[in-house]
């Protein structure tokens, strides 16, 4: 088990609101799994209690065995990185080169400079940051500074990575860059934990989904059962565009296999549909 989220809830200080409210899962090693929800629904709250930059008011959640309890956000960050949704946030300025920036992180942690060396370049080789290494982050494009951003936690090679709206301020070509190395992420057997709001993106690259509304948890499992879900509509879910697609070819009579959620899958049955016609 890579996370265990035990009954968590949490207020902010000066709050009377409770921002999550007795919050519960399990997240597998290995998976790659979406916490989906409206504006509000508390999923960025809930991802830095994961990653102990909050405490819970109550309960506990246990990171490798590991109840974060009596753990600073430090003691923590080998087990579980955080990229933040506006890379400008994590960028240090601490140096003033992009390879630097990615190496500090080792530095802190007295990692040999041989190492150091090692890990940096082949993690600027999966981000595609090589050719940045000499620049300034500061004078990087914004999507040039999350594949920085994200380097920089990569190369501590923690077991689980939190990602938080990574795409938010991004183009779909470099969008579409950040998912790969997602991808490669999984491939390499790492945890992933993602807020997203591009539903198509979900549906193609997580294996599970949480929906949040009002700081609960409403829906948690197969992306397939909860994305299908055209009723999470009534809790401000927004879903992919084939999921709606597939409904209305439904209420006008066409057999539609259930659960298609992406457009692979939709192009598929399709392609099945004209064959027997």
């Amino acid at each position: 088990m890579a996370i265990e989220v035990k009954n968590i809830s949490y207020t902010y200080p000066g709050s009377t609101v409770t921002a999550v409210e007795n919050v519960s899962m399990k997240i597998e090693k290995g998976e790659r799994v979406a916490i989906i929800g409206q504006n509000g629904a508390g999923k960025s709250t809930t991802v830095k209690l994961m990653n102990n930059i909050y405490k819970p008011t109550s309960g506990e959640i246990i990171i490798d065995g590991i109840n974060t309890k009596n753990q600073t956000t430090a003691q923590t960050a080998p087990h579980v990185g955080y990229v933040f949704q506006n890379p400008f946030n994590q960028i240090t300025g601490a140096r003033d080169t992009v390879y630097g920036e990615i190496a500090y992180g080792l530095e802190n942690f007295g990692v040999p400079v041989a190492e150091i060396k090692t890990r940096v370049e082949k993690i600027m080789e999966i981000t595609n940051t090589t050719y940045l290494q000499e620049k300034n982050p500061f004078e990087l494009s914004g999507g040039q500074q999350q594949r920085v951003a994200l380097a920089s936690v990569l190369v501590l090679e923690p077991d689980i990575l939190v990602i938080d709206e990574p795409t938010s301020q991004l183009d779909p070509q470099v969008t579409e860059r950040v998912f790969e190395i997602i991808k490669t992420m999984k491939q390499m057997g790492k945890t992933i934990i993602l807020v997203e709001h591009k539903m198509e993106l979900v549906a193609e690259y997580c294996d599970e989904v949480v929906v949040l509304h009002q700081g609960k948890v409403i829906r948690h499992g197969d992306k397939h059962d909860v994305l299908s879900e055209i009723e999470l509509e009534k809790f401000g879910v927004m879903l992919p565009l084939t999921v709606y697609l597939a409904n209305e070819l439904k209420k006008h009579g066409v057999r539609m296999k259930d659960n298609i959620i992406t457009s692979d899958e939709m192009a598929d049955q399709l392609q099945k549909i004209g064959k027997k016609e």
